[in-house]
This record gives structure tokens, C-alpha cells and sequence, in this order.
């Protein structure tokens, strides 16, 4: 019970987190596998709960979706669909004690992406370097591994948007259209799998719904650069963790 209820706090947490600055999973991956889940079960279970948040958030951006390096938005979107679905699949059919140990190594990127993303400085206006070819490669890629594990795809994806052409504005918009795309093709296939455990993922879900609208109200009012540092310490105490516990 006692981690239920933590869970449920650092649910409102991620909540806060994703609305303001992103990296919310670096927190509901070890409260989960407080519970007692496997790093597998745990991360199934992650992505099912904060699902809901990503579509509202996605959904306030939509009028500022476009299509980059000569791919309609629909064709990503297609793309997003079908590298989702292969990524999910492509986690169910992972041995749980392959998965664990994989585990600190996608943290391990996640954190590294995360902090380039968050501070390393990007121009806003620069000449597009990927095609068509490029860009829809760049975006299978990325929605492969968002379907598998998903952390830091927020910033692959501005990072490739942006190289595709589109303002920092259109990217950040259509990135969150996209990770929910992405996620719901995942989604679709995890609420079928045994790893899925409902009752930990109904509370970080309420949990994380309600931090949405706390940090809604708080966009204005807290400086990103101090969340998103405290998620790039979150991501390297738990990948420390995780290679200390790995066998």
C-alpha cells in the first residue's frame, strides 16, 4: 500500500513534469518497479498510463502540425503508426531478463538525449539537411524505439523535425502529435498483454492526469531549465541504479 501510494504522488510528479519540461518516465519507471514489477511490466505499464496526457497535450498543439522534408503530416503519421506497432511488438516478444538488462542502457540514452535536448542551444532558422528519404527513415526509427521504450523520443524527433525543415514552433507541435500517435499504436497492443498490471497503472494514471493540470497552470510560473536538469539527475541516479543492480 505504502508504494501505491507513493506511485500515486510521483504520478501527479510526472504529470507536472511532462506538461512543463518532458522526462515524466524517468520517475514512473522506478515507482513502478516499486510495486514489485519487472522492468518489462514496468515499462508496458508506463507507457498505457501516461498515454492519456500525451493526447491532451497533443491535442492543444494540432493546429500547429505540418509535414516536413516533402512528407505530408499524414505520411508520418502513417509511419508513426506502423514503427509504434513494430517497437511494441518487438517489446512483448523480449525475455523479461533480456529487457532488464537492456534496461540502464536505453536509460542510459534517454538521459544522454534528453540533456542534448534540453541544453544544447538549436538554431531556430537553418537550411533543411533531410529529404523525404531521410525524414521518413529518421521518423520509422524513432517510432520503433518509441514503441520499444520511448524515453527522450520527444527530443529525437525535434531534433529530426527541425533538420527537416520545420520552425522550433511546427516541430515542437507536431512531435507531440506524433509521440501520441506512436503511443497509442503501443498502447493498443500492451492492454492485451499479461505484463500489463491495471491497478498500478489506474493510479499513476489519475495521478498523472491531475499533475497535467497542475502543470498546466504552472507553465508560466516555473523555470523549464531547473525541471529538466532535475530529470537528467533523475535519469542518471536511475541509470546508476539499474547497472548497479544488473546482473
Amino acid at each position: 500500500m505504502t508504494a501505491l501510494v507513493i506511485l500515486f504522488f510521483v504520478a501527479v510528479w510526472a504529470g507536472i513534469q511532462n506538461a512543463l519540461a518532458g522526462g515524466g518516465t524517468f520517475l514512473t519507471l522506478p515507482a513502478l518497479m516499486l510495486t514489485g514489477m519487472t522492468a518489462l511490466s514496468a515499462n508496458i505499464t508506463s507507457t498505457v498510463a501516461l498515454f492519456p496526457g500525451q493526447v491532451t497535450s497533443s491535442w492543444g498543439g494540432r493546429s500547429h502540425v505540418a509535414g516536413a522534408g516533402g512528407l505530408s503530416f499524414r505520411a508520418l503519421v502513417i509511419i508513426s503508426l506502423v514503427g509504434g506497432v513494430i517497437g511494441a511488438i518487438l517489446l512483448l516478444v523480449t525475455p523479461s531478463d533480456i529487457f532488464k538488462s537492456l534496461v540502464p542502457w536505453l536509460v542510459l540514452f534517454a538521459t544522454g538525449v534528453f540533456a542534448y535536448g534540453s541544453f544544447v542551444p538549436r538554431k531556430a532558422d537553418h537550411p533543411p539537411v533531410l529529404g523525404k528519404a531521410g525524414a521518413g527513415a529518421a521518423q520509422f526509427g524513432i517510432s520503433v524505439y518509441g514503441g520499444y521504450f520511448g524515453g527522450g523520443i520527444g527530443f529525437l524527433m525535434l531534433a529530426a523535425l527541425t533538420a527537416a525543415g520545420l520552425t522550433i514552433r511546427n516541430a515542437n507541435a507536431t512531435k507531440n502529435v506524433l509521440a501520441g500517435v506512436m503511443n497509442a499504436s503501443a498502447v493498443a497492443i500492451f492492454v492485451f498483454s499479461p505484463q500489463m498490471q491495471w491497478r498500478q497503472a489506474a493510479i499513476a494514471c489519475v495521478g498523472a492526469a491531475i499533475g497535467g493540470v497542475i502543470g498546466g497552470h504552472m507553465v508560466t510560473r516555473v523555470n523549464q531549465k531547473v525541471l529538466r536538469a532535475t530529470a537528467v539527475l533523475i535519469g542518471i541516479a536511475l541509470t546508476i541504479g539499474l547497472f548497479v543492480r544488473a546482473p
